[in-house]
């Protein structure tokens, strides 16, 4: 696999003169319209992935299940998100980035449809998992994506750092949009368990034909490449810094993890706020504030920026701890907030971090890892804290996750500072 460049192979004189002026300018807006095709289509897709967070609680009185049904249910999600990372995450590197963003889409109407006509518990569980597949499949892959066409577009490399931050902020924002959209349309409209997944129905179909005409950047491969599993391991001679990049992201998704899970019915069942809408715009506040950050703070230098995320993220998961000691509801949300900001930031790092290790012809594969890592850190967090819940009282797990996590934070933003 080859990312498409020009060479500086003998051609005759007829293809060694530049394209038209007007060629090159009407590749350029092309490869730009493809920049948001494809930031619409990851933002869609990532934003399907949280709507279903403020809905839960509907689901749990409905049917009546406990606690720990709503963190395998969600668990079910993470599990989908690490097969497809693992299975397919780093496919685009050779059969290209648009046929697996396309494939990506078309799983996440396949999961809208099964949530509306299969809506028990069972069917939850095989929507969230495809779901999953979904994300899984586009994290990596539109990452990638969006940077070449970036530098594409306007024919500088270092426009690829502004895409990095796009990426970022389209992944988490996306997150974030998801989760208020489900809790207003819960709360606003009739048949909540309906209506949210019919309007992404409409929303993934634009998404679908918006890839379309997307321009591709990959060259695929003129022999066949053997297929193998995504492997969780460092290029050469980088293990220390692909390591720590991938603790900083499953540090990070361990936070987002909790506020996609658990947070809502613990507002419910401790605070006793049960309106949908608060508990979506919860969500949507700490992955926001994460979206956010890293557009806000874009200008410092990466240590400035890492070093922000880890006070951010400890100091506001330290305020969301106490605030559920002293019951104040304001501080938990604010806290999730706080520590969201930092998320971003520590994310984002973590991320560039990674991709910067290799070449554009091994990018997709590396980013996959790394992502992989991450969406570990969204998964087996909040299983343990599910498994907890049946034997240990609701704050006392709270407290143990949030010292477990601030303190990963800040070990890999020690040394994600240091490398900057």
């Amino acid at each position: 696999m080859a990312v498409i460049e020009h060479t500086d192979e003998v051609r005759p004189a007829a293809e060694q003169a530049p394209a038209p002026r007007g060629r090159r300018s009407h590749t350029r807006r092309r490869h730009g319209a493809g920049f948001w095709a494809v930031a619409f289509a990851f933002l869609t897709v990532m934003a399907f992935a949280t709507v279903p967070a403020p809905l839960y609680v509907i689901y749990q009185a409905r049917d009546g299940f406990p606690t720990f049904t709503t963190t395998v249910v969600f668990a079910a999600y993470g599990v989908g998100v690490v097969v497809s990372l693992w299975l397919a995450g780093h496919l685009s590197d050779v059969h290209g980035r648009k046929p697996l963003i396309l494939v990506s889409v078309a799983l996440e109407l396949l999961a809208a449809v099964l949530f509306l006509v299969w809506n028990d518990v069972a069917g939850l569980v095989v929507a969230r998992v495809v779901t999953g597949l979904g994300v899984g499949m586009v994290t990596a892959t539109a990452t990638a994506h969006l940077g070449e066409l970036r530098v594409r577009a306007t024919g500088s490399e270092s426009s690829a750092t502004g895409a990095s931050v796009a990426a970022g902020a389209v992944n988490l924002g996306g997150l974030s949009l998801g989760a208020l959209v489900g809790g207003a349309l819960a709360e606003f409209v009739g048949r909540p368990l309906m209506v949210p997944y019919v309007v992404f129905v409409v929303a993934l179909a634009v998404a679908f034909v918006a890839v379309l005409v997307a321009p591709e950047t990959v060259d695929r491969p003129s022999s066949p490449v053997p297929y193998r599993p995504q492997r969780i391991q460092a290029p050469e001679g980088q293990g220390a810094a692909f390591w720590t990049a991938g603790t900083g992201a499953f540090a990070a998704l361990a936070v987002q993890g909790l506020f996609t899970s658990v947070a809502p019915t613990f507002l419910g069942t401790t605070f006793h706020v049960t309106d949908r809408l608060a508990a979506g715009a919860t969500t949507f506040g700490v992955f926001a504030a994460s979206a956010v950050s890293q557009i806000v703070f874009a200008r410092l230098s990466q240590r400035a920026q890492i070093r922000l995320g880890v006070v951010l993220l400890v100091g506001g998961l330290a305020v969301l701890a106490v605030a559920a000691v002293v019951l104040q509801v304001a501080g938990f949300i604010g806290g999730g907030v706080v520590a969201g900001a930092g998320v971003g930031l520590l994310f984002r790092a973590s991320i560039a971090e990674a991709g910067a290790l290799v070449g554009p012809e091994r990018r997709g594969g590396v980013l996959a890892a790394t992502f992989l890592i991450a969406y570990a850190g969204l998964t087996v967090p909040v299983v343990a804290v599910g498994a907890a819940l049946l034997v240990v009282p609701t704050l006392w797990v709270l407290i143990g996750y949030v010292v477990l996590v601030a303190a990963l934070a800040a070990v890999a933003g020690i040394r994600l500072a240091a490398r900057a």
